[in-house]
């Protein structure tokens, strides 16, 4: 039996990985550490995985206290930057880590099936909703998508617009040029589409997440997979053998 650990257990996504692990047969919760509670917790309670959905400064805390302590570590936290990963990266020496931008294996399916079919459109953009509070926009999984779909295809067809009447209604600027536009709405969890559009047709891709509960297959994927990973792996598509 695992023996696991959540930071951020008071927030509602923690109080669902809790319940998660503690209903799993393979999984044992001994620990419950909240935001600016002291992560020796951790350790006294011999965790051998810590799951952590915070915030991204936290989240640096956890990862640092992780890798310094040889624990493996399952992070839904978004906002790490490219040379926050490459300082993970090089801490992660006696144990893993897995770092992923949704837990949905349906989000990860959405991600795989846009980047596969970014090649043969001319004209991508990704609209991403969430709740009214979420504090950073766009989400991880809209950069992520965007960063794949660029990676996969870097023929994109011009944007045409050469004025706002209200600056910003285009959506953010990602990579590759594909447009990015981010929907905070009292009652949403989490949505996305991806609309890719060529010569007479269009392709819509989207994935709604209706309960944090549609996140706890991949959570508990990530904890039970985690140990055969070695080092840093971002998304959860690589467990999937996608």
């Amino acid at each position: 039996m695992i023996r696991v650990g959540v930071v951020g257990a008071a927030g509602r996504m923690g109080q669902e990985v809790c319940r998660a692990i503690g209903s799993d047969p393979a999984t044992q919760l001994v620990a419950e550490v909240d935001v600016g509670d002291p992560l020796d917790l951790l350790t006294e309670a011999a965790v051998e995985v810590i799951v952590d959905f915070t915030v991204l400064e936290a989240a640096r805390r956890t990862l640092q206290f992780a890798a310094t302590n040889g624990i493996h570590a399952v992070v839904g936290t978004s906002g790490l930057s490219e040379p926050d990963l490459a300082k993970i990266r090089g801490a992660f020496i006696s144990s893993n880590a897995l770092i992923a931008p949704n837990f949905a294996i349906g989000a990860v399916l959405m991600i795989r099936m846009a980047e596969l079919a970014a090649p043969h459109f001319d004209t991508a953009e990704v609209i991403e909703f969430h709740h009214d509070n979420k504090i950073d926009a766009p989400s991880g999984t809209a950069t992520h998508t965007a960063e794949r779909m660029a990676a996969a295809s870097a023929e994109w067809a011009a944007d045409p617009t050469r004025h706002e009447v209200y600056p910003g209604a285009r959506g953010g600027l990602g990579p590759g040029g594909i447009r990015v536009h981010s929907v905070r709405m009292r009652g949403a969890v989490a949505n996305q589409e991806v609309i890719l559009g060529t010569t007479g047709q269009t392709l819509t891709i989207r994935h709604d997440t209706v309960d944090r509960t549609s996140f706890m297959p991949g959570v508990l994927l990530g904890v039970k997979r985690v140990a055969d990973f070695p080092g840093v792996t971002v998304g959860l598509d690589t467990y999937l053998g996608l």
